[in-house]
């Protein structure tokens, strides 16, 4: 089939990498000046995923609404702050229905919406909405490395048509109907994953980590619960299987955010010399937002907030939290 693609990161990238060698035509909007004929001509994105590859069934363009006509199928992989925008103009210029599958894992800042939400208020002609999630590294992914993530939808027959279309030898695709947990595993996961670079930031071990990991999981689903999701996906690929890799894989940028960040590093200057986005820092605004309204205790999240936008010191952070008072694990 032919898919446009909507994002020219590592993530979308390495995604064009796949489908293009799953068989199908794709056309790459990148936002970038220049990336586009770049790509065109070297066939490598070499700002974003350099030394990979890219197939000639893969074309770049600049030109937003020459992607979005290209396919009524769209696989949108941009950062969450720009979605409404993008959505908005993939509305604007497709020429008919729109069949959107999210790969962004993110929650939209102040209105604290999911993208399945901040499409449907975007696309009033959107036929389909899924989620594409789980553990996978975009470098991983480019390079053919066994891969295994999951597509959820509402309409299951929309999950296992992105399914058919996904799966390779090298990427294996399960299908999900809970799109609201999937997508707040995949939102969520991103501020524990900070914390874990935190903690070896700070020199400490294998002890912390685990905690950390397993205390992390129980907030993202409490959170991700009391929104609507199964608990059931926060044990799957979405959750602790994303989870486990952002939070140890040294490929992970949120976990490299928190490791400066517990160096001593400031926020400002991190993200000023960062060339990727980290999601995670925007979601701990939010994901605090969130628990705040629902009364969803999230004590790692709360943390998280305290160092990244109110300066607070790493090491008094991981002291409160562990003078915390004594409860049930359950």
């Amino acid at each position: 089939m032919n898919l446009s693609l909507f994002g020219g990161g590592s993530w979308g990238t390495a995604l064009s990498i796949h489908a293009a060698r799953a068989g199908h035509d794709v056309l790459l909007w990148v936002y970038d000046d220049g990336l586009a004929d770049e790509i065109n001509r070297s066939h490598e994105n070499a700002r974003y995923l350099k030394g990979c590859a890219i197939p000639p069934k893969v074309r770049a363009t600049q030109d937003l609404g020459e992607c979005a006509r290209f396919s009524d199928s769209h696989l949108v992989v941009v950062p969450s702050h720009f979605c409404r925008k993008v959505y908005g103009r993939i509305s604007e210029t497709a020429g008919g229905p729109v069949r959107l599958l999210s790969a962004t894992k993110g929650i939209e800042e102040d209105t604290g919406l999911r993208m399945e939400e901040v499409a449907a208020q975007s696309i009033p002609r959107l036929s389909a909405y899924a989620v594409l999630s789980g553990p996978s590294f975009a470098l991983e992914v480019a390079q053919a490395h066994p891969t295994a993530v999951v597509i959820a939808s509402r309409d299951i027959a929309v999950a296992r048509d992105f399914q058919a279309a996904l799966t390779t030898p090298a990427f294996r695709v399960y299908v999900h109907g809970d799109v609201v947990g999937v997508e707040l595993a995949a939102s969520l996961k991103n501020v524990i994953a900070i914390a874990s670079g935190v903690v070896w930031g700070m020199g400490l071990g294998a002890n912390t980590q685990a905690a950390l990991i397993t205390r992390g999981l129980h907030e993202i689903t409490r959170l991700a619960t009391a929104m609507g999701g199964r608990p059931e996906t926060l044990a799957g690929l979405a959750g602790i299987g994303d989870l486990v890799l952002t939070c140890t894989g040294s490929l992970s940028r949120n976990r490299s955010v928190g490791e400066q960040l517990g160096k001593g590093r400031k926020i400002s200057e991190i993200l000023g010399s960062m060339v990727h986005v980290a999601e995670g820092v925007r979601t701990t605004r939010s994901a605090t937002q969130l628990a705040s309204r629902l009364g969803v205790d999230m004590p790692i999240t709360v943390q998280m907030y305290s160092i990244l936008y109110e300066d607070k010191p790493p090491a008094a952070a991981l002291k409160d939290l562990m003078e915390r008072g004594l409860k049930e694990e359950y």
